[in-house]
């Protein structure tokens, strides 16, 4: 069955985007405090940043398929160019971002660790933060969809992956991924066979989790799938996961952009917390 959700709870008190107590009007905004979220994709990146609102950057146009950008299978292609394209991006009658705010960059599940620093670097020289985090892309996703508490099961399905996740007070028990996405059916007749192949067996294999994560998983399982990135947006794809994994799928509103979202309350509750002073 899928289920489109009427209302949703927050993971975690976090404010929300333009919340008026961010639009503070300072004498020096140059200075003001900033929190952004950033989420390299496959089919572009995504900024979101506080009282600011979300900036979507296409990629230039390559001639290597099946993917047309800097970032393929979750990994930058090219980190110069992609600095080009980050520093070049333009507010437009919003106020620019100053430096020292609270960054967190989306992650893929299973990332290579190796390829932190180099990611790491190139934001730093982008936007000049007081403080750079990563976050799960499933962890942010969850966040930004306004995931209630409890044990989720979650689907984030892009350009060039799908991560299935299981998440608890948010954090995750269990994740996998399968290197296919929507990106990768261009050329077929069934658009959509081979990301509800891979979800469905990432759900079987979290469902396989044992000991203490076993109870964790099933009462996931039971509450439905919550889809999102640019997948859930496809107009049938909802309804052929929830036939072929077995369990309810419900998408939020825009859930293509769950995950930048999700990244930018993480950087906020930063700030909030103190974590950097202005």
């Amino acid at each position: 069955m899928f289920t489109q959700p009427t209302g949703s709870a927050a993971l975690e008190r976090l404010e929300r985007p333009g919340d008026p107590r961010h639009r503070t009007g300072a004498a020096n905004p140059a200075h003001e405090p900033a929190a952004v979220g950033l989420d390299l994709g496959g089919a572009g990146a995504r900024i979101w940043a506080s009282g600011r609102g979300v900036l979507q950057l296409s990629y230039p146009e390559t001639v290597t398929a099946p993917w047309s950008g800097l970032v393929a299978r979750g990994r930058i292609t090219d980190l110069e160019a992609m600095r080009t394209l980050l520093s070049g991006l333009s507010w437009e009658r919003r106020r620019p971002l100053p430096a020292g705010a609270v960054v967190v960059t989306c992650r893929p599940v299973g990332t290579d660790p190796r390829m932190e620093p180099a990611v790491r670097e190139l934001v730093t020289k982008v936007f000049e933060p007081a403080r750079l985090l990563f976050i799960d892309s499933v962890r942010a996703a969850a966040i930004g969809a306004g995931a209630a508490p409890g044990p989720l099961l979650v689907a984030d399905v892009g350009a060039h992956l799908t991560e299935v996740a299981v998440l608890e007070g948010g954090v995750i028990v269990a994740a996998h991924r399968r290197d296919v996405g929507l990106h990768d059916g261009v050329d077929g007749p069934d658009l959509d066979a081979a990301v509800v192949a891979a979800i469905t067996d990432l759900v079987g294999r979290v469902r396989r989790q044992t000991g203490q994560r076993r109870q964790v998983v099933a009462a996931a399982v039971r509450g439905g799938l919550l889809l999102v990135g640019g997948g859930a947006a496809r107009p049938r794809l909802a309804a052929r996961i929830a036939g072929a994994a077995g369990t309810p799928v419900r998408r939020p509103a825009a859930p293509h952009l769950a995950a930048v979202r999700g990244a930018g309350l993480a950087a906020l509750a930063a700030l909030r917390r103190g974590a950097v002073r202005p």
